[in-house]
């Protein structure tokens, strides 16, 4: 994926064809923000209709107040899709708590584990016998049908479930599920699977076109996916802790 940081002076845009952009504030923000006026100045253009990830460096998330800094990019009309390197509780009780945790997915040697390490005490317990009880039902996953299409500028977020879009998702529309998500359209716009359910969630779409994908935190863009799927029915799933796009036909 290519990618732009945003830095006080100077500024520099690297790369061709960008998608996503990723901006990364720094210390002292009025300063960095006069910078990216300035760019915004000189590249009028450059950041319309372009989704926005805001990567929180650890000095900034400490130091200040992370909503009131997205408050300021939004005043700058740039279309923020989501944040990284923040935990987004500290977004709670903000207009931007809803905003999708991202990181962005990389292909994975199949191979690849993580071990899991597992501590025995120098002085084991016996075991006593566990307590068995039965295992309540687990509650039926709820489900969101949009029955038109979803229209640019429109967010659809559906916390419980899955949505379904019988149409297609415009650019600069955002479709964000806690389960998956599924369109009988074209997607042009973003689609955000499993904010509730994880990694089991998956994206269906009849016509890729999107500006950004994203299965449990892990996002991309069409730079990664490249134009052999551009235009095509799709599904997207994570396996191997990567992201997976497959064609239909």
């Amino acid at each position: 994926m290519t990618t732009s940081t945003i830095s006080p002076p100077g500024i520099s845009i690297r790369g061709r064809s960008i998608m996503a952009l990723i901006v990364s504030p720094e210390l002292p923000l009025p300063e960095w923000l006069e910078g990216l006026d300035e760019q915004m100045r000189r590249a009028a253009n450059f950041f319309a209709d372009r989704p926005v990830i805001v990567h929180f460096p650890a000095t900034l998330e400490e130091s200040d107040n992370a909503a009131a800094l997205l408050d300021a990019l939004d005043d700058r009309e740039l279309r923020i899709v989501g944040v990284e390197g923040i935990e987004t509780a500290l977004l709670n009780g903000t207009r931007w708590a809803r905003l999708p945790k991202l990181r962005q997915g990389r292909p994975l040697n199949p191979d690849t584990r993580t071990d899991r390490l597992i501590e025995i005490p120098d002085d084991p317990v016996t075991p006593t016998a566990p307590t068995i009880e039965p295992a309540a039902p687990a509650p039926p996953a709820g489900s969101l049908v949009i029955d038109r299409p979803v229209r640019s500028g429109q967010s659809i977020f559906f916390e419980e479930g899955d949505i379904t879009v019988i149409g297609s998702v415009a650019s600069g529309a955002e479709v964000i599920a806690g389960g998956s998500v599924h369109i009988y359209g074209t997607l042009r716009g973003r689609a955000v699977a499993g904010i509730r359910t994880g990694a089991g969630a998956h994206i269906f779409c009849r016509k890729l076109a999107a500006e950004l994908i994203s299965i449990d935190g892990l996002y991309d863009t069409p730079e990664h996916w490249g134009d052999g799927l551009h235009g095509r029915a799709v599904h997207i799933r994570l396996e191997h802790g990567a992201l997976k796009l497959s064609a239909f036909d």
